[in-house]
């Protein structure tokens, strides 16, 4: 399923929420929403869920969304079931208030309390479970009805590293049969991870859209990274380059940074660095991970 948001705005009283927003979500891949605290992600998804109203359109397939027709699963940052009730109860419960029959239902809990290493606590209330076996059995209730668009927000939060890789496998699993997979997080090492496009929302209005890899590729490529066990012997071979090439150079532990003047270069200090006596393990141009690019696009 092809999610699309056109021109989507929002208002509460006098303030202005979204101004006019738009990005796409494709089948078997993952978008990532971002935007610090207030930017409007969480306003965003609950209309493409139909919880609030608003201006604009949601789209499914290029029709308007019929959300009695599509499957939704949503993980919500704030936990949403019921922390007095025994799990696989109301798992069953949400399952079929979502049209499953209650003998599918129970399967589907079986099958996802199993997946996400859950059994044991099937009859235990919410509220004795950890903040990380919460947030798994959220995701077993997001997930129970089979859904085509999976949206989650903060799907991370109080995982402890295995469980992150446990959560990572299921979400990896979702988008390679492909989900359509909607991702908001402040965490911006797992954005990076799942998500081939991104959308950055500031004040209401998305200042960054469009495929991870190709704004990364769009930053300035004459910075070079090389890492090496010797940086001083490494930066003192670079002393000698051949006539024509001109940069600067900075050491730090294990890594040598070489900033060309002209991108072209890279070619030639290659070349120069396969005939130096110094050593290095690789050479790469520099790329800005996801949290620089965040930083830069939503400071005040």
């Amino acid at each position: 399923m092809k999610l699309e948001v056109r021109n989507l705005t929002k208002n509460f009283g006098e303030k202005e929420v979204l101004k006019g927003i738009s990005f796409t979500a494709e089948a078997g891949s993952a978008t990532g929403l971002l935007g610090r605290n207030g930017a409007g992600k969480t306003t965003a998804i609950r209309m493409i869920m139909g919880v609030f109203g608003g201006g604009g359109e949601i789209l499914a397939d290029g029709a308007p969304i019929r959300r009695d027709k599509i499957n939704i699963g949503y993980l919500p940052e704030e936990r949403g079931l019921y922390p007095k009730k025994p799990i696989a109860e109301q798992m069953v419960y949400f399952a079929c208030l979502r049209g499953m029959k209650t003998r599918d239902a129970k399967a589907a809990v079986k099958k996802w309390l199993a997946r996400l290493e859950m059994e044991e606590y099937a009859d235990k209330k919410l509220d004795t479970l950890s903040k990380g076996n919460q947030q798994k059995i959220q995701l077993a209730t997001a997930l129970l009805t089979d859904p085509e668009l999976i949206i989650l927000d903060e799907p991370f939060s109080g995982l402890d590293p295995v469980n992150a890789m446990l959560l990572k496998d299921v979400v990896t699993e979702q988008i390679n049969i492909g989900k359509t997979v909607l991702f908001s997080s402040h965490q911006m090492n797992y954005v990076e991870e799942f998500c081939r496009t991104i959308a950055i929302l500031n004040q209401g209005k998305i200042v960054l859209n469009g495929n991870l890899s190709e704004i990364k590729r769009g930053y300035d490529r004459r910075k070079i990274l090389l890492r090496t066990q010797n940086a001083e012997a490494m930066a003192a071979a670079l002393q000698n380059l051949p006539d024509g090439i001109a940069a600067h150079i900075d050491t730090a532990p294990n890594l040598v940074t070489v900033q060309l003047q002209k991108a072209e270069d890279k070619k030639a200090l290659a070349a120069f660095l396969g005939t130096c006596s110094a050593d290095f393990d690789s050479m790469a141009v520099y790329e800005p991970s996801l949290n620089d690019i965040f930083v830069e696009y939503t400071e005040d």
